[in-house]
């Protein structure tokens, strides 16, 4: 009998201290991690409770107080996950103190999404922005963020530069933030205040990246980060498509109207996940770094909303199926129309910022897209079933995925292989 070979332990097998000097930017094979997956659950929960809040003021009609709720929900939310993503892109040890301080920023995503619904609340009923405790979320996951960027400076000379101006950022911001929990401004104070110090957090990677040399971030990683979030927003409108067809159920038993609402939400959810993948996001951005990551990524922001917005107009449909909506068919519709074409046409634009081109087959299909989409909203006009109304709307992506399967995707490789030429020649 052959003697037993020694297994040879696997860098992974323990999580030691590891020195952080940066991932390597050509790494094969570099996908998500599982800590990743796991830190991703936590916007879950960030997501579900801000598409239920805006939901229930659109059924109530508050669509001012709704929007501008969401508004500075989602970028928060969204603001919080980006200086993860990009972080643990290029400097991610995946040792013990990694793994501890993504500990911490995941109980400051949680304390933040706590803080949602008063937020909402508060400007609903016009009173000072109750925001304190969403920014003593925001004020745990810098902190730790900061603790990073040190020591990424630390152990990593060659980038010191680049990491400090994240750190001296992050840091003038925070003490911005820290105000806003001790401080009680008005609405308008409070929405200016969060305007000036985004812009002093954006300082921070623009003369990072454009002046010291930048970081270490992987092009295919980051892609698919971004993707991953997109699917966790889409999970919004599986929930709102369940919640309307209880809603049926509980209203009528199980009928037609059940199979069509159930149809439509997944339907509309499933193409909207069709058409974003359809971005040559990582290609991209592996030749052209510099060049289009900034508007790529924080670009991403609208676009993740309008998902989002999508569920929560899913749910308001519910509302009106159940009839607990204070508003009428036209405009729930019109919930779930707008969002749908604001992504669609953010799409689109993203599409021709990324290979610098317009195509005329795009026109017309976002023409069609439109067309779908107007189609919906007459119908709700006319007095048509909601679960219809649902369905017309479900074909709004639909129009993008025939189209680019019938020809549209060698459009897109011809004018890939144009970008990724033009990225090789500038180097």
């Amino acid at each position: 009998m052959s003697e037993p070979t020694s297994i040879e332990p696997h860098p992974s097998a323990h999580h030691h201290v590891a020195r952080m000097s940066g991932r390597d930017t050509l790494e094969h094979h570099r996908t998500a991690t599982t800590l990743e997956l796991l830190f991703d659950l936590t916007f879950v929960i960030a997501f579900s409770l801000a598409a239920s809040q805006l939901a229930h003021l659109f059924a109530e009609g508050h669509f001012t107080a709704g929007l501008m709720g969401f508004g500075f929900a989602t970028f928060a939310i969204c603001w919080a996950w980006i200086n993860f993503s990009w972080f643990a892109s290029a400097y991610d040890t995946d040792d013990w103190i990694f793994r501890s301080v993504t500990m911490v920023q995941m109980v400051g995503v949680l304390i933040l999404a706590i803080g949602l619904p008063p937020m909402f609340e508060s400007i609903d009923k016009g009173e000072h922005l109750n925001n304190g405790v969403m920014v003593l979320g925001y004020v745990v996951m810098r902190v730790a963020m900061v603790f990073q960027w040190l020591r990424a400076s630390r152990q990593n000379p060659a980038r010191r530069q680049a990491c400090i101006a994240y750190v001296k950022a992050i840091s003038a911001a925070q003490l911005g933030w820290i105000v806003l929990i001790f401080f009680d401004f008005s609405l308008v104070v409070t929405f200016a205040m969060v305007v000036a110090l985004t812009a002093v957090e954006m300082v921070g990677p623009c003369i990072a990246e454009m002046r010291y040399g930048g970081t270490p971030w992987h092009a295919h990683h980051i892609a698919e980060r971004y993707g991953l979030l997109a699917i966790i927003a889409l999970g919004e409108g599986v929930v709102g498509t369940v919640a309307s067809i209880s809603a049926v159920v509980d209203g009528d038993g199980w009928n037609l109207d059940v199979a069509l609402v159930c149809l439509a939400g997944t339907g509309l959810t499933f193409g909207m996940w069709w058409i974003y993948f359809l971005l040559p996001s990582a290609e991209v951005l592996h030749h052209h770094r510099l060049k289009r990551s900034f508007v790529w990524g924080y670009g991403h922001i609208p676009i993740f909303a309008s998902i989002v917005a999508t569920g929560a107009g899913l749910h308001v449909a519910a509302y009106y199926i159940e009839h607990k909506a204070h508003i009428s068919s036209v405009a729930t519709v019109l919930t779930v129309a707008v969002p749908v074409a604001l992504y669609i046409g953010l799409l689109y634009a993203m599409y021709a910022y990324l290979l610098r081109q317009t195509d005329r087959l795009h026109l017309w299909l976002l023409f069609g897209t439109a067309l779908v989409l107007a189609a919906s909203v007459v119908a709700a006009m006319a007095w048509l079933d909601m679960a219809m109304c649902l369905i017309i709307l479900m074909f709004a992506p639909v129009v993008t995925i025939v189209g680019y399967e019938a020809g549209g995707h060698r459009h897109r490789m011809a004018a890939l292989e144009r970008s990724l030429h033009e990225g090789e020649a500038a180097r």
